[in-house]
């Protein structure tokens, strides 16, 4: 349960161009946590990000929601990452078979897949990120000139922030040009720090990064809408084992579930579970105030995955593509029908 690091990604772009399968050693199993199960249990490789936005993952996995769902037919193998762009990678590489992902990056790994990488078999989160500036700054205009930081190039604030500039007559450029200056910054902590430092303006960040800043002395300029969290598995271990997703998506329901109905406690989870990644706790008092920025959704929100879409193609971040087929969500609509809860709709 380790960062990834370049080397692992290195790693993972010759595992792919040796043909290396997207299931890992031991994934035989079609068997569920709730039915019959394979002597060999299968190991489902799970990745999210070191962020609050996650909390369904990392309250998942410190309730052990995730292993009592799968039972004996399968193990978990979670892995952090930084950004939602090191996630693709890993993706397209064949290390992962499913992923808490930003919108953007389940577009990318779409698209660069004609299709065929990944299914968004549930939502997870929306809200959660926001752009915060300097003291002073209150309005775009004021950016021109400025330096401002964002998780990675073509990640969901990165697309945010650009976008909301161009709209309000700012340009920017893929390699930090224009009226301003966007900086794609990792880990995101070191865009707080660099806030923190005043070498840059700002930044377009998820929770908890965006409600640090603001605590350095930062103002909230820009409050980011749409769906900011996604369950993806890939198209393989969806038809290899649909019963294993099938229980990660109940383990979904469920960590939501509890998000709503015992917010301390999840709040503790999340920062304990967190915090074993980054070994350093964050203060309660800022995973709270994440918790507020957040609605934890179970609904993918297909209109707002366009919208992104859209968005990063206008930037030029993002070539024309049909998200036609992205969506599986039959296995979602059946759990949150036994949980009694109502369908989403794609």
């Amino acid at each position: 349960m380790r960062r990834v690091t370049a080397a692992a990604m290195v790693g993972a772009a010759l595992l792919l161009a040796a043909g290396c399968s997207s299931s890992s050693a031991g994934t035989t199993s079609s068997g569920s946590g709730s039915g019959n199960a394979d002597p060999a249990p299968v190991t489902v490789r799970l990745g999210f990000l070191e962020n609050i936005t996650h909390a369904s993952a990392l309250v998942g996995l410190k309730e052990g929601f995730f292993t009592k769902a799968l039972g004996s037919a399968g193990t978990l193998k979670p892995t952090a990452f930084s950004t939602g762009t090191q996630e693709t990678t890993a993706i397209l590489a064949g290390q992962l078979d499913a992923a808490y992902v930003g919108p953007n990056p389940a577009i990318n790994a779409w698209q660069k897949s004609g299709g065929t990488a990944i299914k968004v078999v549930s939502g997870a989160a929306t809200g959660g990120a926001s752009v915060v500036v300097a003291k002073g700054i209150t309005s775009a205009a004021q950016l021109k000139g400025k330096t401002l930081a964002t998780p990675s190039l073509g990640n969901t604030q990165d697309v945010a922030l650009r976008y909301w500039l161009k709209q309000n007559g700012l340009t920017t450029t893929s390699t930090g040009g224009g009226d301003a200056f966007v900086k794609p910054t990792t880990p995101n902590s070191a865009a707080v720090l660099e806030f923190k430092s005043g070498q840059i303006a700002g930044g377009s960040e998820p929770a908890p990064y965006d409600i640090e800043m603001v605590s350095d002395g930062g103002t909230v300029l820009v409050s980011e809408p749409g769906v900011t969290t996604l369950l993806v598995v890939t198209q393989s271990f969806l038809s290899a084992h649909p019963a294993i997703v099938a229980d990660l998506i109940k383990a979904q329901i469920q960590a939501n579930d509890f998000i709503k109905s015992n917010l301390t406690a999840a709040e503790a989870d999340a920062n304990a579970e967190l915090a074993s990644y980054t070994d350093k706790p964050l203060k309660s008092s800022l995973v709270a105030a994440s918790f507020k920025e957040i609605t934890f959704t179970d609904d993918p929100d297909e209109s707002s995955l366009t919208t992104d879409a859209s968005q990063a193609v206008s930037l030029g971040l993002l070539k024309p593509v049909s998200l036609n087929g992205i969506f599986d969500l039959g296995p979602l609509n059946q759990a949150l029908t036994a949980a009694g809860q109502p369908q989403v709709s794609s």
